[in-house]
């Protein structure tokens, strides 16, 4: 189901996350039906209202802090990964790549950040290699750590990050990309098949608010 022109409660958006994409199976990410069907000057699903972000400290894989709440003022598209996904990262990657071409001089006002998925797997070597074939070297903060570390903010983010019981090396995670308004809210949410358009039209509002 496409997230495109829905406007969702503020309870939903995190909800939301916990629907699983399952890296190397064919599930796709579900919604509640329910949502709004109101218009929004958005592309994509929308929080009704905005929700202050959760909290977000880590290491990125080249051993630099990150903290979120130092990005206020600045839109910030967030998703959580894993570097040996075979089929929803990759896309997730592609698109947000795409996306930051397409905003030509705007990109330098948006921060891409992948969060780690699989604590074992995503190491500093893999993160540069995932991020060298994607070419979001320089583009994209990708956070890793322990997996207690990473259990806290997945659990503060409501996301899902769990062995495949079907195939043992995949991750069954949430596959979205959340949008960060400059207030530091979440206000728009993508899903992993995302039209790189979506984030073209939305960055610049996001921007603004």
């Amino acid at each position: 189901m496409s997230l495109r022109g829905k406007t969702l409660p503020a309870a939903l958006l995190l909800a939301a996350a916990v629907a699983v994409a399952g890296c190397g199976s064919s599930k796709q990410a579900k919604h509640d039906s329910t949502s709004s069907q109101k218009v929004s000057q958005y592309s994509g699903a929308v929080a009704n209202p905005p929700k202050p972000a959760p909290a977000l400290i880590l290491k990125d894989s080249t051993g630099k802090k990150f903290d979120l709440a130092q990005y206020r003022g600045k839109t910030v598209l967030i998703t959580f990964l894993y570097t040996h996904c075979p089929d929803v990262c990759p896309l997730i990657a592609g698109n947000l790549h795409t996306s930051l071409l397409q905003l030509g001089p705007k990109a330098s006002n948006v921060q891409v950040v992948a969060v780690s998925a699989d604590p074992k797997g995503d190491t500093p070597k893999t993160v540069a290699a995932f991020l060298a074939k994607h070419q979001l070297t320089g583009k994209m903060r990708y956070l890793i750590g322990s997996r207690k570390a990473l259990e806290k903010v997945w659990l503060r983010w409501g996301i899902v990050a769990k062995p495949d019981p079907k195939t043992p090396n995949a991750v069954e995670h949430s596959g979205l990309v959340y949008g960060i308004a400059a207030s530091g809210k979440i206000t728009t949410l993508y899903p992993a098949n995302f039209k790189p358009a979506d984030i073209v039209h939305d960055v610049p509002i996001l921007a603004a608010h």
